[in-house]
């Protein structure tokens, strides 16, 4: 793809990068998002639809000409442009080092930078709209058993080649969120849901551009506490956050999170079977990257602990939202989903 920016005559120093194949309209993007409320995103009078929710983002399809079969994930945690553009940049180098240096496929992509009209810096990645069914977390449900361990030896062989760019590499450290929803079955046919064994996986979720240069983050990871409610986040940054972080660099942690999701999509009885894939999966193929067994109680505590603490979360970001409309008559910038089944 092109990486050259397509930088529009505007006062906000708007950046607008096409994705490869598609034309959009820019002028609907901004109309959109001038109309868009956060409390109530699909009432919005440009036709839309949420296709999902992450921590800082929300992804949605907008139906209108020169926007179709794309995905708009829309992040408004930027405070000045110059955070923007910082977070730009970082953005750009991740998706290269992804694709070009580690070998990770994804899905034809863009950008889009500018200022709304209450002077909030919002910054929208435009991808691939990929069908529902593909979705690693989605597909689950349809797949057999013998399938859903196809899949999932094909996920811990993406991930094992972002640790083996980090062993090889001294000066870059790259992290990733391997959870299955980040990852896309290329092709996936949902009447003949079978896989082979070079099926081709596509990762989604580049929004948090987890890259270390000699040892130092290149993402200003303060940014993930703007969408913190602010009754909490000093604690997040004292107590979590480090750790939070840091675990996306241990592929051990991250297969542990993987196995984890296993709960959340009611797949509990594959457990026991993924685990010993996965320990077989590093004593054999990985075994140069010399990861340690991981046992089924670490990843039963890891889930309960996890679930436990995003639903406290989302719970006090609902009570912010409230305080912020209610108590301090002030733009609440973020959109929130609904009840999520963990």
């Amino acid at each position: 793809m092109n990486q050259k920016m397509i930088t529009t005559k505007s006062t906000f120093n708007t950046k607008y990068q096409n994705p490869a194949g598609y034309s959009i309209d820019f002028d609907v993007l901004q109309e959109f998002e001038s109309c868009l409320d956060p409390l109530s995103p699909q009432s919005c009078q440009i036709p839309c639809r949420v296709l999902g929710y992450g921590e800082i983002s929300t992804v949605f399809e907008i139906d209108v000409e020169k926007m179709e079969g794309l995905a708009f994930k829309r992040m408004s945690i930027f405070e000045e442009p110059q955070e923007m553009g910082e977070y730009l940049g970082t953005y750009i180098e991740y998706n290269r080092a992804l694709e070009e240096d580690v070998g990770v496929h994804l899905p034809s992509h863009g950008y889009a930078a500018f200022v709304n009209e209450t002077g909030r810096p919002i910054f929208y990645i435009i991808q691939r709209k990929l069908p529902a069914p593909s979705i690693g977390s989605k597909a689950l449900h349809l797949l057999d058993r013998t399938d859903i361990v196809i899949l999932f030896q094909c996920v811990l062989r993406e991930l094992s080649k972002v640790w083996r760019f980090n062993c090889q590499h001294d000066r870059c450290e790259m992290g990733i969120d391997g959870q299955i929803s980040n990852w896309v079955i290329d092709d996936f046919n949902p009447q003949d849901p079978c896989l082979d064994e070079d099926v081709c996986l596509l990762y989604v979720d580049t929004s948090t551009p987890m890259m270390r240069i000699n040892g130092v983050e290149q993402m200003d990871m303060e940014l993930l506490l703007r969408a913190a409610p602010s009754f909490l986040a000093w604690i997040l940054r004292l107590i979590f956050m480090q750790d939070v972080v840091d675990r996306y660099y241990d592929f051990r942690l991250v297969v542990i999170d993987l196995l984890a999701n296993f709960y959340k999509e009611q797949k509990t009885e594959l457990i026991p079977d993924l685990i010993i894939i996965t320990n077989d999966f590093f004593a054999g193929e990985a075994a140069d990257l010399e990861v340690e067994p991981i046992h089924e109680d670490e990843v039963r505590a890891y889930y309960r602990e996890d679930a436990f603490i995003w639903s406290l979360y989302l719970s006090a970001r609902r009570l912010d939202r409230f305080l912020h409309h209610n108590v301090l008559r002030r733009e609440y910038p973020y959109i929130l989903p609904g009840k999520i089944k963990r």
